[in-house]
């Protein structure tokens, strides 16, 4: 189809993204080379890459430089990114312009970089600004140039940005196939050099208990724990092969539909034996990742209880919920004074007598929290929640109570969860008691998603009015959605209570709320998977990386807003959920192609023009 052009009323009305439709906006890629300066100066003024730079992660390239680097590219291949175009208009040809455009922003974001070396090497910044690095400021411009002196590390700044810049924007040259097998290979070789500890362990885990010999491999992939040249090979290799493989435009059918075609009888056995798969790969599971990594899994796992009790809250009922924390402190605290010798009840039950009690304090604790905002929606039902939430720490923190709860010096000494006469003591036992309450809380979310208490929490999220109006039971509705939001969140007290053997007030603060929240919104709200995806992302991946925890809040308010501006429905989103996201979106496309079609149509059934003296 040949390049048409776009009515002006119709390219008003879509905006900045569909203009201009011939090439790459060269003011566009400058901006996104300001912008890209700016945050490599962030990243560097504030010690990122100051810390990260003392792990290596791919050869020679350390974490630090590696996130410079990445800067430089990412923002280049933004800037060679060709403009969107309405559909049935054939898009620009890639060309000249998108080199252009890439080093055009590399080159911006190099002159803004050697500005920066410039002015830390000139003059006494820390008088000015307190919080930048003193090892970067002792000895830049060395740290930022690879030990280069000012004059080559300005040049080698500048060039390296400008050509990272260029090479990022040659990409878009590339068949749209070849340029997603390219960003695979890059995206795998970054996180088999980030995970480097991880695919060790996993490999010597699996060759010490499967009796495989995989050791080997690591010892090819890695060389001093970065990833080593034939490791990047390897690893880019497969990325590169499997993407080509996956968009090689040949048609399978999907799995569940295969399996749909089978006999009954089949389809039980292959049901079953997927089963039996997991179960034992699952039950090997903790022996192969070793007691560190399970300790994260089990830290992941107790934060993903929470963020299936908060999803059931935020994702499924719509109700804004900023004080879930204290549900969490409810099941821990039920735990700790039911199971602790020492506790003020001195009981000393064991864990599966106590969570009966558990399941009962925290619905109690979700009915009074719930009852009070009933009416309440949105800014005020957050804030509201958020101060039952302080209410909560500061009870369990109160003098007056230090007789129940023990105050600031909680209560110690909790029994660990035995199974008869087996004590699940360890990260790589404690595993399976998360695991199980997991799959427990897995199966009560998707039972309830599809229930009809579910469709009310749906229709309530979508218009409360509307909901009400058609029948649905506001009060129980949102009633429920407190309850079972709080069992839940109660099942993570539990376990925290007990994997710790002790609690203390100052482990249920505002942060463990927000924690939470934001892993259900980057995750995907209303959707199970991506809860389980943001949980290992933003739970697990701190704990393996101790380099992010200085700034692990600050990683978190980027990838917020990077997700509200270009993935507002998250990672793995429920298909609902991302339907009312782009509802309105998914109309004005629909509005502007029709009236594109209208336009187009009405100029080719116009009446021509009569010349001067015809008629």
């Amino acid at each position: 189809m040949a390049e048409q052009a776009i009515p002006a009323e119709v390219l008003e009305a879509a905006g900045p993204t569909l203009l201009p439709a011939r090439g790459v906006d060269l003011r566009r890629s400058a901006r996104l080379g300001l912008t890209a300066g700016g945050v490599a100066v962030f990243v560097s003024a504030n010690g990122m890459v100051e810390a990260f730079s003392k792990r290596d992660i791919v050869g020679p390239i350390s974490l630090g430089y590696a996130m410079l680097l990445g800067v430089a590219l990412g923002f280049g291949y933004l800037a060679g990114r060709p403009p969107q175009v309405l559909q049935g208009f054939a898009a620009p040809r890639p060309g000249w312009r998108n080199l252009v455009g890439g080093l055009l922003a590399g080159a911006v974001a190099g002159a803004v970089m050697a500005v920066f070396l410039v002015l830390i090497a000139t003059f006494e910044v820390r008088r000015i600004f307190l919080n930048i690095g003193p090892e970067l400021v002792r000895e830049a411009p060395r740290l930022l140039t690879v030990g280069q002196d000012l004059g080559p590390g300005l040049a080698l700044i500048f060039g390296l940005a400008t050509a990272l810049g260029g090479l990022a924007g040659t990409l878009h040259l590339l068949r749209e196939r070849w340029r997603r097998a390219v960003l695979a290979a890059v995206l795998w070789v970054v996180l088999f050099g980030l995970l480097a500890s991880v695919v060790i362990q996993v490999l010597r885990g699996i060759q010490t208990q499967l009796r495989l010999w995989t050791a080997p491999i690591a010892d090819v992939l890695y060389a001093g724990g970065a990833l080593s040249v034939a490791g990047v090979a390897l690893v880019a290799a497969a990325a590169f092969g499997a993407s080509l493989l996956r968009t090689s435009g040949r048609r399978r059918r999907p799995l569940r539909r295969r399996l749909d075609q089978l006999p009954d009888t089949s389809r039980r056995l292959v049901r079953v034996a997927v089963l039996a798969v997991l179960l034992l790969g699952l039950g090997l599971l903790p022996q192969i990742l070793g007691s560190f990594l399970s300790e994260v899994l089990n830290i992941a796992g107790i934060f993903l209880l929470m963020a299936l009790g908060l999803n059931i809250v935020v994702g499924f009922a719509g109700l804004l919920d900023l004080g879930y924390v204290a549900f969490f402190a409810v099941g821990a605290y039920t735990t700790a004074l039911l199971i602790s010798p020492q506790s003020s009840l001195g009981l000393g039950w064991v864990f599966w007598a106590a969570v009966p009690f558990v399941i009962l304090a925290s619905a109690v604790a979700g009915l009074m929290v719930g009852t009070p905002v009933l009416r309440m929606r949105g800014d005020y039902l957050a804030i509201v929640t958020l101060g039952f939430g302080e209410i909560a720490r500061l009870l369990f923190l109160s003098d007056w109570l230090k007789p129940v709860f023990g105050g600031a010096q909680g209560i110690i000494r909790i029994r660990d969860i035995t199974i008869g006469p087996v004590e699940l003591r360890g990260p790589q036992a404690f595993f399976y008691a998360i695991f199980l309450f997991v799959l427990l809380a897995t199966y009560i979310t998707y039972a309830l998603q599809d229930s009809r208490i579910g469709r009310a929490w749906a229709a309530m999220r979508e218009d409360e009015s509307v909901a009400e109006a058609m029948g649905v039971n506001i009060v129980v509705a949102k009633l429920s959605a407190f309850v079972v939001g709080a069992m839940l969140a109660g099942f993570g007290g539990a376990l925290f209570a007990t994997k710790i053997g002790s609690i203390f007030p100052h482990s249920f603060n505002v942060i463990v709320s927000i924690t939470v929240l934001v892993v259900i919104i980057v995750g995907g709200m209303a959707s199970v998977p991506g809860v389980v995806v943001g949980a290992l992302v933003l739970v697990g991946l701190p704990e393996l990386l101790r380099e992010f925890e200085e700034y692990r809040f600050l990683l978190y308010g980027a990838l917020l807003i990077f997700m509200m501006v270009n993935r507002p429905e998250g990672f793995i989103p429920s298909g609902r959920r991302a339907q009312e996201l782009h509802e309105e979106d998914m109309a004005q496309d629909a509005w502007l192609r029709e009236r594109a079609a209208d336009e187009r149509e009405a100029d080719v059934t116009a009446p021509a023009p009569r010349k001067a003296g015809e008629g």
